[in-house]
């Protein structure tokens, strides 16, 4: 059921969230478009709105282009408060790349290879994109794509989504918190330093990574999510109702992320980067308590109320399995590194889903390292 919005005004109401950072105040503004109508795109649909810019979306719900042709609004609650007036909303991507110079996907990061494959015809040199929620590598599949199919001028640099958010109708989301900090990269480390002033105009507080592979492996969700699922499953097949991030752990359950986080640190090693601990990056993220990964992690104020999927077949998995561990597996690899515990949860992911994720994920030859020596890829980053 959609909400009936008030006339439009752009209100921001700084909640007094525990270790949430104000938000910066209005850039008058570029045309943007935002690919994705989820729980992601809306926030940052609001988030960019509020800063004064023109919005438009991109999505192929027609439901969702219904329901918000008719009032050109978003409503938000939580972090950001009001109601945000965007430019319009497309299924068309041909009208939204002519319309936007620079563009935000905020899809999950298994529908890249689509969303780009539909761009591709209609992007034209100078266009930006920054991918919001890339996983690991994903600047470097999309700019493999855009490149591979000869389009020239396209600058691509991922992040990770900002947002603990979810949409309550077609044109409502409940932003709950607002990460304070977390890395940016393009593909290559000089391409990096170049997208600093642009990308810091929306989030000040974003810093450079060391390259594109600490970013990827910046992320506590592509940590957390799949062992939790994994070890949740009975409940979450069953549909049984629980907080995710409260409930979902205990601190033996905690070992497995600590295992988890020790593969990434190794990974991390091997290429020459360095891994922030998981709890620090939740204090970074959010604010909570540091002195442990369970502590932080059920102290985090903006998991309290976050309640369980109810379905294994759902992006904690899929997402974050076929987008990061994937391709962590295999530069482990190409280093002689053993990732034990990354290498479990393919297996057991691969044997719920059905599918061959260590094929149909985002593989190094996707990223285009295939052919490329553990060595060729430290310099390749570092260019």
């Amino acid at each position: 059921m959609q909400r009936k919005h008030s006339e439009a005004h752009r209100g921001l109401f700084l909640v007094d969230n525990k270790g949430d950072a104000p938000l910066p105040s209005a850039i008058a503004g570029s045309s943007i478009g935002i690919i994705g109508s989820g729980n992601t795109g809306l926030a940052l649909a609001c988030y960019l709105s509020n800063q004064q810019h023109a919005v438009s979306i991109l999505t192929r719900d027609k439901q969702k282009v219904q329901a918000l042709s008719k009032f050109k609004q978003i409503g938000a609650e939580g972090r950001l408060e009001g109601s945000f007036p965007i430019q319009g909303i497309t299924s068309d991507a041909e009208p939204f790349c002519a319309s936007s110079e620079i563009i935000f996907v905020a899809t999950v990061a298994t529908a890249y290879r689509q969303v780009i494959t539909n761009l591709i015809p209609h992007l034209r040199s100078g266009h930006k994109i920054v991918l919001f929620s890339s996983k690991f590598g994903g600047s470097l599949e999309v700019a493999k794509m855009i490149e591979d199919a000869g389009v020239k001028g396209v600058s691509v640099v991922e992040t990770d989504a900002l947002f603990a958010c979810r949409a309550q109708a077609d044109d409502y989301v409940a932003i709950k918190g607002i990460k304070q900090w977390t890395l940016f990269s393009a593909p290559k480390k000089s391409s990096t330093k170049q997208s600093a002033k642009f990308i810091q105009q929306f989030f000040p507080d974003l810093e450079e990574a060391d390259n594109v592979i600490q970013r990827g492996i910046t992320d506590f969700g592509a940590v957390a999510h799949p062992v939790t699922m994994l070890v949740n499953m009975n409940p979450i097949d069953r549909q049984e109702p629980f907080l995710f991030y409260v409930d979902g752990f205990t601190e033996k359950t905690v070992l497995l992320l600590e295992q988890m986080e020790k593969d990434f640190r190794s990974v991390a090693e091997a290429y020459d980067t360095s891994l922030i601990p998981m709890h620090e990056l939740l204090k970074r993220y959010y604010g909570c308590e540091d002195c442990c990964l369970y502590n932080a992690i059920r102290t985090v104020p903006a998991y309290q109320t976050i309640t369980a999927p109810s379905t294994l077949d759902h992006r904690y998995i899929s997402e974050d399995v076929a987008c990061t561990l994937v391709p962590l597996q295999q530069l482990a690899q190409k280093a002689n590194v053993k990732t034990p515990m990354i290498d479990s949860v393919i297996n057991i992911a691969t044997i719920l889903s059905g599918v061959d994720l260590s094929q149909s994920g985002r593989t190094l030859a996707k990223l285009g390292w295939a052919d490329k020596t553990h060595k060729d890829i430290i310099r390749l980053i570092n260019e």
